[in-house]
């Protein structure tokens, strides 16, 4: 066996650009691309036959300076955010208080009809403000959008209704407190530290990964009226930001469960992995979520360096960055950058154990794999992407 892959195995590649997000719905693939010249947004893929997955159709940008490398579905209709490029200093220029860039004024998110996902329609484009949106959920009613908002500081989360996807209409906000400066509020923190990645929608709560500011539960029992109800936040000693947060759908051992994820937030050079020796990596962190006012960590999941021999490939990023935003039993689909999937099973949430893994070959050209996201569909097939190029359809074995 390959220290490459155990309990998985590769059912079929495609060379797509880099990716930022992939959604599975039925037997179509949705994947959202990375920053590229080509201004290439969106591809729409048949995944029917997971040997031969088949590109359909593909969305280029119009707005300059700009990506789309979030897709959601629901029904026939998508979502896809319009995000600026990043700047010349990159994700550090999130520690400033003001970064001088270029006026924009794209920012916020595209609804499509893709009843006929060969040719996807524009319905709408509803612009935000600022640099726009990042990640989000949505529903058949609902769209929960991360995004800058005039006289906030950071993302923030804003929920539309989008029952009229032509003219998607502001239900509420949530910020934490500090964000909202306009309203006299002042950060205690530098910069964009503490601000929302994204919030998952599951019952009448959304979880919520806050960055440097770690973990939130919001209610949306009313939903013109979102309020916080949980919180924790490892920050500091932990140094990377807390990405994504679920919980799990039942009781594990008596115990109500959340995971949560961190990015790895950086790519760094030979010099700065030199630099951050003994630093930990992002990792997958296993919560007791049964009291929300006092949620405890129950255990952590790290990959070691020795298990990727590109671990320590620069320049890249190693440590964790995703997982798969929806549960069906105690399995969690990870991603790590340069150590790819990584199968975790949470069953015991005092000691999770990988189950499987699958490392991707790096993009030509580049010196480490960096798997970015992953979706599992109904059939149980995997499917990933890599910041740089590679779409692949898996198969966990076990």
């Amino acid at each position: 066996m390959s220290e490459l892959e155990k309990n998985v195995r590769r059912l079929s590649r495609l060379e797509l650009p880099g990716a930022g997000q992939v959604t599975v719905a039925g037997r179509y693939a949705y994947v959202g691309h990375i920053t590229n010249k080509e201004r290439l947004g969106t591809s729409i893929l048949d995944v029917s036959d997971p040997r031969k997955p088949r590109l359909l159709s593909q969305i280029h940008l119009d707005e300059a300076d700009s990506h789309s490398h979030k897709a959601r579905v629901c029904g026939e209709l998508m979502i896809v955010n319009v995000e600026q490029n990043m700047g010349a200093l990159g994700r550090k220029a999130e520690n400033l208080a003001k970064e001088e860039r270029n006026p924009y004024g794209e920012g916020g998110f595209k609804l499509y009809d893709v009843s006929n996902r060969s040719k996807p329609k524009l319905i709408h484009h509803h612009r935000t403000y600022g640099r726009g949106v990042h990640r989000f959920d949505m529903d058949e009613s609902y769209a929960y959008i991360s995004t800058e908002m005039e006289g906030y500081v950071g993302n923030i989360l804003v929920i539309y209704d989008i029952r009229n996807p032509a003219r998607p209409e502001e239900v509420s906000r949530w910020s934490m407190p500090g964000q909202h400066l306009a309203g006299g509020e002042k950060p205690t923190w530098a910069g964009r530290r503490n601000r929302l990645h994204h919030a998952l929608r599951f019952g009448e709560r959304l979880w919520a990964g806050c960055w440097h500011a770690g973990l939130r539960v919001i209610d949306i029992s009313d939903i013109r009226a979102p309020r916080t109800v949980g919180e924790y936040n490892y920050h500091p000693p932990f140094p990377e930001p807390s990405h994504t947060f679920m919980p799990v759908p039942f009781a594990v051992g008596g115990r109500s469960i959340a995971v949560a994820i961190d990015e790895e937030d950086h790519a760094h050079s030979a010099a700065e992995m030199e630099r951050r020796r003994g630093r930990p990596h992002a990792c997958l962190w296993v919560l007791d979520v049964t009291n929300l006012k006092k949620m405890e960590p129950l255990s952590l999941f790290e990959v070691s360096e020795l298990d990727s021999p590109w671990s320590r490939a620069a320049p890249g990023r190693f440590g964790a960055h995703q997982f798969q935003e929806h549960m069906s039993d105690t399995l969690v689909y990870c991603t790590w950058f340069s150590g790819g999937l990584r199968i975790v099973d949470v069953a015991d949430p005092l000691a999770p154990r990988e189950v499987g893994h699958f490392i991707p070959e790096p993009a030509p050209g580049q010196a480490a794999p960096q798997t970015n996201d992953v979706d599992v569909d109904s059939r149980g097939l995997v499917y990933v992407v890599d910041r740089v190029n590679g779409f692949d359809v898996l198969q966990f074995t076990r």
